[in-house]
């Protein structure tokens, strides 16, 4: 999947000369976290977002520091938190020349861009003007229309646990024959040993992932590589 498949094409965007209440408003109306910022020419140049109304003198939550620090930070930091405070514009306030992507971008490089650059919404721009912008909630989405539905077929037990030993057989954390699964009735039980306890749950979740399981129960022992010792299941009920 590409941007262009999740992003929310109906933009509502701001100007750097619109005030900040204007935008608040906006926010508020639209219900969203974030505005696009474009000039005269819908060019993008900056973006805001509810991250920069936290630290605002109206509010009382405007930065303050011990003088010892303030000396620290030096002046040009202290003059960025006023104006940041106090400034009325949203070209005070606002983050300039935001990460864009294109309508093309795969979704594996769109999360990889966000986590990166430590951000919650990328503006997709088309020569140079914004014609969407894809947003965590935009993944969720895409997530929760991908996940298939329950099934009302039964496959057999045998059948059951072979998707499953399939499944766990090709991950590269696949403790490989120190597991076994045993399915009744759709429930899949989980025998052997491991020992990385953090594989218990990658375990219960390929079990889980397979059409037809109805529960999964956990009786892995976890053996600590060093002293040997091991560990039943921590969960020995069905989840």
């Amino acid at each position: 999947m590409k941007a262009a498949d999740v992003m929310t094409s109906k933009v509502i965007s701001t100007g750097p000369k619109a005030s900040i209440r204007d935008a608040a408003k906006l926010m508020l109306q639209y219900r969203i976290s974030g505005l696009p910022v474009l000039d005269d020419h819908k060019r993008i140049v900056g973006i805001v977002t509810e991250g920069d109304f936290l630290r605002r003198a109206e509010t009382g939550t405007a930065r303050r520091h011990p003088r010892w620090l303030e000396f620290m930070l030096g002046p040009g930091k202290l003059a960025d938190e006023y104006v940041h405070a106090f400034g009325r514009k949203i070209e005070e306030i606002m983050t300039p020349d935001p990460i864009c992507i294109s309508q093309d971008m795969p979704l594996e490089e769109v999360v990889r861009t966000m986590e990166k650059h430590r951000v919650k919404r990328l503006p997709v721009v088309t020569h140079g003007r914004v014609v969407g912008i894809v947003s965590r909630a935009n993944l969720v989405q895409a997530l929760a229309s991908l996940l298939p539905e329950t099934k009302d077929s039964h496959p057999k037990d045998a059948e059951i646990r072979n998707r499953i030993m399939a499944e766990i057989a090709k991950r590269p954390w696949s403790p490989g024959n120190l597991v076994n699964v045993v399915v009744r009735g759709g429930v899949a039980e989980l025998w052997g040993t491991i020992l990385d306890d953090r594989e218990r749950q990658a375990l219960k979740v390929a079990a889980e992932n397979v059409d037809g399981v109805k529960a999964v129960k956990d009786h892995i022992l976890f053996v600590e590589p060093l002293s040997g010792m091991f560990f039943e299941g921590r969960d020995r009920g069905i989840i």
